[in-house]
């Protein structure tokens, strides 16, 4: 299965990469991931309501804009599964990264919540899992940068700080571009992106239709 990411905010080549070198290093047998960048005309950070809902724009009209030839899958690299609502117009299944995590971890009857680097990310994730009818935890904020996304120290302190706030017993790292290394494990913090693409992998090995 070749699926067809986009980034939701605009990155330079080093981040990009970094970023595809996740991709390729978590991808399971059987699943590749492209990943591109979404370009200037997305925000930068997703800081503002405005900047969620612009990256969100963007990325519907890039997967609109992509031949069926291209992939067999979407997967927007963002937790917050941006398109979701308009999910069944395209051309290709869009998986979100949120959805696959937090639906595969509630089916074995764990409490969900969440950790976002700021109120606007909280709020989304809040929302998105609201809209799939996942019961959660209000998601905790972590307080950090868009410099801080590519920062695996400063990014797991301030896990390791909010994560004990959350009475869940799965939170998920709100962030798909993020490292996590020694993650606390009450609650367990999960990696969305580590988690579906290990169930994609499954569903291909499975060879479920789309």
């Amino acid at each position: 299965m070749h699926l067809l990411a986009f980034t939701p905010i605009d990155v330079d080549a080093a981040e990009l990469q970094r970023r595809q070198g996740r991709y390729d290093h978590l991808s399971p047998a059987g699943i590749t991931v492209e990943l591109r960048n979404i370009g200037s005309d997305a925000p930068s950070a997703l800081d503002t309501e405005r900047d969620v809902r612009r990256s969100e724009e963007v990325l519907s009209a890039a997967f609109r804009s992509v031949h069926d030839t291209e992939a067999d899958g979407f997967l927007p690299d963002c937790v917050l599964d941006p398109c979701a609502e308009e999910a069944d117009s395209f051309i290709r299944p869009l998986y979100g990264l949120t959805r696959l995590t937090a639906s595969f971890y509630a089916s074995q009857g764990h409490r969900i919540g969440a950790l976002a680097r700021n109120d606007v990310i909280a709020a989304e994730m809040d929302r998105r899992l609201a809209f799939y009818g996942v019961v959660a935890e209000a998601t905790q904020v972590l307080g950090l940068g868009v410099h801080d996304i590519a920062d695996t120290r400063a990014w797991g302190r301030a896990v390791s700080e909010h994560a004990r706030k959350l009475r869940c017993t799965i939170a998920i790292n709100a962030c798909s571009a993020v490292d996590l290394v020694d993650p606390p494990a009450s609650p367990q913090v999960v990696d969305p992106t580590a988690t579906a693409l290990r169930l994609l992998g499954l569903r291909s090995e499975l060879q479920v239709s789309a």
